[in-house]
């Protein structure tokens, strides 16, 4: 059977970039396009389908649907808008800003100063690249201060699903997008939420992270421990490697992971990415690891056989479970060590069961590290 090849789509700063596009067009006594041909950061070109374009007064309003193709994010479905005005001045200028939407970044540590609406460098620069452009074939002549104001309608509730407000951007979504394409399950975006998460706790002055597998892991850590900043905590998902080499680039001191026995297990196994598609258990290994406790041949048979980490948790008699546990760990703190190059980065561990109680903190290991 030939496998579908998945549907790509387009960031919100390409969305912003037609929607500006299509409204400078109208603006300028152009007809309203159906589509856009924008501008990508890099090279290349992209055709945008527009939604709509509204006169607002002396100003006109581009609409654009956001499409994330196969990868759809908080934002697939919504409207990105453009305001665009023009205005007198001595030479041609263009000015992009945020309005209702979007949000304004309060924190130090992101690309974009304090104060400023959250529009990435690279997409501002596509927006102007793509007014530059719009210009160029429909009013050549103009020499005068272009404002485009970019707006998203449902931005502020958007928000509530992403993990700006932890960020410190507030009132709305950030305009984003290094290609202007999205890729289906692409790494990168979620790499570069990782290393913009660190650079966020760092400028604001933390050395202590928590690293966790998901959503879950993260409400149950918190749960322990209230008192934890949420700028210090970042969902690191499946980059096991990637964390720990960013922790050590962005100076951490102690990073802790909030974790379940699955990733504990891949964790320990060494794998850089825990994801099950790409890198699954050795149940042979782990087996052998279990024999070296001295567990019962006939148990190491029945691990062998397993089909899940959690199914060999469970199969682990509770006489030797913390025993089981303290090996896993001993061996995932070596390799997140060794993902951070050996450095002096403190590595720990809290290990949560299925039921959210935890079973593992650094009291056992700190005793495991000294028997």
């Amino acid at each position: 059977m030939t496998k579908q090849k998945l549907k790509e789509g387009y960031t919100t700063g390409s969305s912003a970039t037609a929607a500006a596009m299509a409204a400078i067009r109208v603006l300028f006594k152009g007809s309203t396009p159906k589509e856009i041909e924008i501008p990508l950061p890099v090279k290349g070109t992209l055709n945008v389908p527009v939604n709509r374009v509204l006169k607002d007064g002396d100003q006109v309003r581009g609409i654009v649907i956001k499409d994330g193709g196969d990868d759809p994010d908080a934002t697939h479905g919504h409207e990105i808008h453009a305001l665009v005005k023009r205005e007198k001045a001595d030479s041609l200028r263009i000015e992009v800003d945020g309005g209702k939407g979007v949000g304004r970044v309060t924190l130090p540590g992101l690309p974009v100063p304090v104060g400023e609406a959250a529009i990435n460098p690279v997409p501002r620069k596509q927006i102007i690249a793509g007014a530059l452009k719009e210009l160029g074939k429909i009013a050549p002549d103009f020499n005068g201060l272009l404002k485009i104001r970019i707006e998203v309608p449902q931005g502020e509730e958007i928000a509530k699903k992403t993990m700006n407000s932890r960020l410190g951007i507030l009132g709305g979504i950030s305009i984003l997008g290094t290609q202007g394409i999205v890729r289906p399950y692409s790494h990168a975006s979620w790499k570069a939420s990782i290393a913009q998460s660190l650079n966020v706790a760092r400028a604001a002055g933390l050395d202590e992270i928590v690293f966790t597998t998901g959503r879950r892991s993260e409400q149950l850590y918190l749960a322990q421990f209230s008192e934890t900043p949420p700028i210090s905590m970042v969902q690191a998902a499946d980059f096991f490697k990637f964390s720990m080499q960013q922790a050590r680039l962005k100076g951490m001191r102690t990073v802790r992971w909030s974790i379940f026995i699955g990733k504990l297990v891949k964790h320990a196994m060494g794998f850089p990415y825990t994801h099950a598609k790409d890198w699954a258990i050795d149940f042979n290994l782990l087996a052998e690891w279990c024999a070296e406790l001295g567990m019962v041949e006939e148990l190491t048979k029945k691990i062998r056989a397993a089909i899940t980490a959690r199914h060999i948790y469970d199969m682990v008699p509770k006489d030797s479970r913390t025993a089981f546990i303290r090996m896993l760990v001993r061996k995932a703190h070596g390799n997140a060590r060794a993902f951070s190059g050996n450095s002096e980065v403190a590595v720990e561990y809290f290990l949560f069961d299925f039921d959210g109680q935890m079973v593992y903190d650094p009291d056992h290991q700190k005793k495991s590290s000294s028997s």
